[in-house]
């Protein structure tokens, strides 16, 4: 399994929060998610067939681009 964070400075509340875990956690492979108002970050845990490239591309689809 692997874990990674991401920044992404475009969440502001727990909306957002909810919203990114959500549409994450439906994406194949990815096992847990957690996303922070406070810190703007989401640490994603994932195996494949989940990869960085997909979650970033869904992060990026759903306004919640990760910076670079």
């Amino acid at each position: 399994m692997t874990e990674i964070t991401f920044n992404v400075p475009n969440i502001s509340c727990g909306h957002c929060v909810h919203t990114i875990q959500t549409e994450l956690v439906d994406l194949e492979g990815v096992k847990q998610v957690v996303a922070s108002a406070q810190t703007k970050q989401v640490t994603v845990s994932f195996e494949q067939p989940a990869d960085t490239g997909k979650i970033k591309a869904l992060l990026a689809e759903i306004n919640y681009p990760a910076a670079d």
